[in-house]
């Protein structure tokens, strides 16, 4: 496995002016301040699209967090299915675990920037740091958090159920934005939600004949009517 990386020592505001661009889907919640704990003590890397991250069985010695970019983690099984656990975007933290090796694999879903921590020197960090003992135990228990939404997301009944819940979850950072931009492909979204390619496609065809949404492009939803999308999860 090739990590194409280079340290960089970005400003604060750049950082967060990145933060702000490339933010597509909602993070779990705010670990800005774990952020500005970490900022100054990982290195920059930067990966191209699809590229490997870490392959599932690596060593978890090492976590990250993403500052522009979207970012999968996933599970391939035993048929050769792939099985996408989350995407993480601008500010979220991935490949934090408690055991020793990597239990998903991690792959860039677009041209992503990421900084790389050591858990070791992460976690002797904590043992004397209060703030960011705190803050590493928020992040573990919003990620359990969204372990949870998504396994409820895959218990839906219906394909428009889950599209629908899909949408809201993408659309829910940009409610004043007219038309909502994806990294992901319709396979990176069926991988996610438990559908095949092919019913990915039919829903969002049928959403739009049915005018919750319209579909400029592939990779373009304008979600024109977010409150009957929730009404189809209700």
């Amino acid at each position: 496995m090739t990590h194409l990386s280079h340290s960089v020592d970005l400003p604060a505001s750049t950082r967060r002016d990145i933060l702000s661009r490339h933010s597509t889907i909602a993070p779990i919640g705010d670990t800005s301040n774990l952020g500005g704990c970490l900022r100054a003590l990982g290195p920059v890397l930067n990966f191209a699209q699809n590229r490997d991250i870490y392959e599932e069985g690596d060593e978890a010695d090492i976590f990250y967090k993403v500052v522009s970019g979207v970012v999968r983690t996933c599970k391939f099984l035993g048929d050769g299915r792939r099985q996408i656990d989350a995407f993480h975007i601008a500010g979220d933290l991935f490949g934090l675990e408690m055991r020793h090796s990597h239990s998903l694999c991690a792959e860039a879903v677009s041209d992503c920037t990421v900084i790389s921590y050591r858990r070791r020197g992460i976690e002797a960090l904590a043992a004397n740091d209060e703030v960011l003992s705190r803050q590493l135990f928020l992040y573990a228990m919003r990620n359990l958090a969204r372990a949870q939404e998504h396994s409820l997301l895959l218990g839906r009944g219906s394909a428009v159920e889950k599209v629908a819940a899909f949408l809201i979850e993408v659309s829910e950072p940009m409610p004043d934005a007219k038309v909502i931009s994806l990294a992901m492909t319709r396979q990176d979204i069926g991988d996610y939600l438990g559908l095949t390619v092919e019913t990915v496609s039919r829903t969002f065809s049928q959403l739009e004949r049915e005018a919750f949404i319209e579909l400029p492009s592939a990779r373009q939803i304008w979600v024109k009517d977010r409150d009957a999308l929730r009404r189809l999860n209700a």
